[in-house]
C-alpha cells in the first residue's frame, strides 16, 4: 500500500500531468482537497472508489483515512492543488505517514504562480531587468512568517515577487514594498488561474487595492509585484544569439 501525493495542478483538469492522472485512474481511494481541486479531476477514478473531500477533514481525519486504506491494502491517491510543494500542507501529512511506517511518493503538478504567468503570456526572467522570482506570502490567520523573510527584506532583491495567500492584507505590501518598488512598480492580481471564473487585475502598488475591493476579491488570489511584469525595452537572451557560442551551436 502506497499513498501517492498528486499536484492537480490550479484548477483545469487538463493540466494534471500524465503521471498524476494514471495515478487517480487506478488508485481505489482518492483524498482530494474539494475547495481548491474540482471534482471534475476524479472523474477519471476508478467506478467503485472511495472519493473523498478533504476540505472539511481535520489533520487527524485525513491520517485515519490513510490507516484504514492500509488496513485493507489500498493505494491511495491523494490529490492537491497546484504542485504540492508549494503551501501545499503535504509535510505534516508526510510527517504522520512516516510515523506510522506508511509509504508514500509526490507527482507535481503545475503551480498556479507558473500557470497564471502562461495566461499573461509573460515570461517572469527578463534579461537584465529580472533573474529573480520569490514566492512567499504574509502572516494573517495562519502560520507566522521565519524571521528575515518579511517583504520588506525580501523587497530588497528587488526580485519579482509573487505573493500567495495575502490578497486581504494589500494595505501592508504596499507599505512594505512601495519605498523599494515605488508607487508605479507594476502588480497583478491573479484570482483562481485556471478556473472558469479566472480573473486578472492589473494596476500599481498605488492603485491595486481599490481595484481589488471594486472586484470584491477575497480569498485565491496571488500577488505578483515587479518591473520585469511590464519590461519592453529589454535586451535579447544570450541563449539564441548568433553571436554567442557554445557545444551545441559552436563558433
Amino acid at each position: 500500500m502506497i499513498v501517492h501525493f498528486i499536484g492537480a495542478g490550479p484548477g483545469a483538469t487538463d493540466l494534471i500531468t500524465v503521471r498524476g492522472l494514471r495515478l487517480i485512474q487506478t488508485c481505489p481511494v482518492c483524498l482530494y482537497a474539494g475547495s481548491l481541486v474540482p471534482a471534475e479531476m476524479l472523474a477519471e477514478a476508478p467506478k467503485d472508489a472511495r472519493i473523498v473531500d478533504t476540505s472539511v477533514l481535520t489533520l487527524d481525519e485525513i491520517v485515519a483515512e490513510f490507516e484504514k486504506a492500509q488496513r485493507e491494502g489500498k493505494d491511495v491517491a491523494r490529490v492537491h492543488s497546484g504542485d504540492p510543494s508549494i503551501y501545499g500542507a503535504v509535510a505534516e501529512q508526510m510527517r504522520r505517514l512516516d510515523e506510522l511506517g506508511i509509504d508514500y511518493d509526490v507527482t507535481p503538478g503545475v503551480p498556479a504562480f507558473a500557470a497564471a504567468a502562461a495566461a499573461l503570456k509573460k515570461e517572469l526572467t527578463v534579461p537584465e531587468v529580472c533573474q529573480t522570482i520569490i514566492l512567499t506570502r504574509t502572516s494573517m490567520k495562519s502560520s507566522a512568517m521565519p524571521e528575515g523573510e518579511d517583504l520588506a527584506t525580501l523587497g530588497k532583491s528587488g526580485a519579482t515577487l509573487v505573493i500567495h495567500l495575502s490578497v486581504r492584507n494589500m494595505q501592508r505590501i504596499r507599505t512594505e514594498l512601495a519605498p523599494l518598488y515605488g508607487e508605479d512598480c507594476p502588480v497583478i492580481v491573479a484570482y483562481r488561474v485556471g478556473w472558469p471564473d479566472e480573473q486578472f487585475l492589473h494596476g500599481t502598488l498605488a492603485d491595486i487595492e481599490d481595484k481589488i475591493k471594486n472586484a470584491g476579491l477575497s480569498r485565491s488570489a496571488m500577488i505578483f509585484v515587479g518591473r520585469g511584469l511590464s519590461a519592453d525595452g529589454f535586451r535579447d537572451s544570450a541563449l539564441y544569439n548568433k553571436g554567442h557560442h557554445h557545444s551545441l551551436r559552436p563558433g
